[in-house]
Parts: structure tokens; C-alpha cells; sequence
């Protein structure tokens, strides 16, 4: 059973405040929360593997070769404005 100095400890380590009836409400749900999680503890589980990934998936890694450089030339090309280095662009900020 969760009591309301756990929610008030719990809130304060949170920085939430909770007036009186929200401290009740959340010990009732934390107390159901952890009935079901303690109803989870009769599951027979032995022989069985944790997951560690919710699918089968595997990520496939390669190389990161840079190819197909763009040149700063080329790159400014189609700037509607640029100086010899880079993108002009309209000041944003007084």
C-alpha cells in the first residue's frame, strides 16, 4: 500500500505539487499499479529468455565512406545570394 508521505516524497523529489485529493488519487493509482505489477510475478517464466529488443530486427552497420563530395562552388551555384564562401541570407536579428 502506498501511503501519502510516499506520494509527498515522491512528488517532492518530482518538484510537483499536488493538493491533498491529488495525493489520495495518485496513491490509489500507484497502489493498483503495483497490484498488477505483483500480478505479474505469478506468470511462470522459467526457460525464458528476457528481451532485450521488442522485435527480431537487427540493425546492419557499414562504413561510413564519404562519396559524391558536393564542392563549395557547386554548392553556391544555385544560392539566390553568395559572397566567394558563403550563402548570404537576410539578417533575422536588430
Amino acid at each position: 500500500m502506498i501511503t501519502q508521505d510516499t506520494v509527498q516524497k515522491m512528488a517532492h523529489l518530482a518538484r510537483l505539487e499536488l493538493s491533498k485529493k491529488e495525493e489520495q488519487s495518485m496513491a490509489n493509482d500507484l497502489t493498483k499499479i503495483i497490484g498488477w505489477m505483483e500480478q505479474l510475478n505469478e506468470v511462470e517464466t522459467t526457460g525464458i529468455e528476457p528481451l532485450t529488443h521488442i522485435s527480431e530486427e537487427i540493425n546492419v552497420f557499414r562504413e561510413d565512406v564519404a562519396n559524391n563530395q558536393l564542392n563549395r562552388a557547386d554548392g553556391l551555384k544555385n544560392a539566390p545570394q553568395a559572397n566567394d564562401a558563403y550563402f548570404i541570407v537576410p539578417k533575422v536579428m536588430e
